[in-house]
């Protein structure tokens, strides 16, 4: 009941509230990018534009205006050239430049916080490039670190009546919902061809769903029947909303989880989040201390070194005084530290130079004779 009162906190006080940021995932051919679309003419009708980014840089038309295009910052085909990849290749390469410059699309959301309520995000229709990539890490990551954030995934409902091709949309579900650890929102597309009823059934009659399984006699069919236990908990807590892009139906009631999934947001990720910037600038703020401390101690330690040098009544001196006193000790104290003071050594330098020389003319006088009696 504390979290619908903290989400409307920030409206009643008359602070700007943070964008809903919506991270639109699916599979290619699930109508995803068609979904953005009728979602930004539906919010447009409802006076409330969004701000729209594109993350797929292999699109050759977006069927709705964006605030932020991934094409004009990264030129796909330029990037499979100069790389030498391939399709899904330059597609990562494409995010992974994009996502060196994502803290400048974060400064864009901030300034349009009082214009848009909700951020629509559309990803690539390779949904394991976004998903199990560095790049797509790293940007769902910032958006969840500082605007309420929400995955949905978009389904292909009418490709799903088989049991085991639900099963294995689910359990591609299950793994982005722990793979991002966001609020999660399973949006069953195209009903306009077939309803969704039946799916949700199956998520929650556990019977109904083994009775369709029963007609499939292969072992994927026996591995799909076990992995439905499983998922049974997953089913519990999962939001599940049948729209249809074409025809527009369903919005409302998808708002009305976002808005739910928002409030759990705020009352379960954002602690988190907050809990884990605190811990970061904490473990920041140790290490500078210990950096500090051990500074000190390497100056304390030189000090030290140098007042033991000394003698016992002189003050100890400072490592800056040691480097200007070094080499320009006064006379007294040289005199007072020489053990040669009782030498005179004028006196002792002659007394080895007059026998050296006298020797050398000796020498000198008996080579000239010895020369001349030749």
């Amino acid at each position: 009941m504390a979290a619908p009162a903290t989400a409307a906190e920030p409206q009643a006080s008359g602070e700007l509230r943070p964008p809903v940021c919506l991270l639109v995932l699916g599979m290619a051919g699930s109508g995803k990018t068609t979904f953005v679309q009728r979602l930004t003419g539906h919010l447009h009708s409802q006076g409330s534009p969004p701000y729209v980014i594109n993350l797929d840089p292999a699109v050759h038309e977006v069927p709705f205006p964006a605030n932020i295009d991934i094409r004009d910052t990264v030129k796909y085909k330029e990037v499979m050239k100069q790389y030498g990849l391939g399709p899904n290749g330059g597609i990562v390469t494409s995010l992974n430049l994009f996502a060196t410059r994502f803290d400048q699309v974060m400064k864009f959301i901030e300034k349009a916080q009082n214009v848009s309520k909700y951020v629509l995000i559309d990803t690539p229709g390779q949904i394991e490039v976004f998903t199990w990539s560095a790049s797509g890490t790293i940007i769902s990551e910032a958006l969840a670190s500082s605007f309420p954030t929400i995955v949905i995934y978009v389904m292909d409902t009418s490709r799903s009546t088989n049991p085991v091709t639900f099963m294995s949309n689910m359990l591609y579900a299950c793994s982005i919902l722990y793979k991002t650890k966001l609020p999660f929102i399973v949006v069953m597309n195209k009903t306009d061809i077939i309803d969704h009823s039946f799916a949700v059934e199956w998520m929650q009659d556990f019977e109904a769903f083994q009775d369709a399984l029963n007609q499939e006699t292969t072992y994927v069919s026996n591995l799909t029947r076990s992995m439905s236990l499983v998922l049974d908990e997953f089913y519990s807590s999962l939001r599940v909303v049948g729209v249809s892009a074409v025809l527009g139906t369903g919005l409302d009631e998808l708002f009305m989880q976002v808005t739910s999934a928002a409030e759990e947001y705020e009352r379960e990720y954002r602690p988190e989040y907050e809990r884990l910037k605190k811990s970061l600038a904490s473990a920041q703020s140790q290490q500078q201390k210990e950096q500090l401390e051990r500074l000190r101690k390497d100056m304390g330690s030189v000090a030290l070194d140098t007042g033991t040098a000394t003698d016992s009544l002189s003050p100890v001196r400072d490592p800056s005084d040691l480097i200007l006193t070094r080499g320009t000790l006064d006379e007294e104290d040289e005199g007072a530290d020489s053990d040669t003071d009782d030498i005179d050594h004028r006196v002792t330098e002659e007394s080895h130079e007059e026998p050296a020389f006298q020797n050398f003319m000796q020498e000198s006088m008996a080579q000239y004779w010895k020369r001349n009696n030749k």
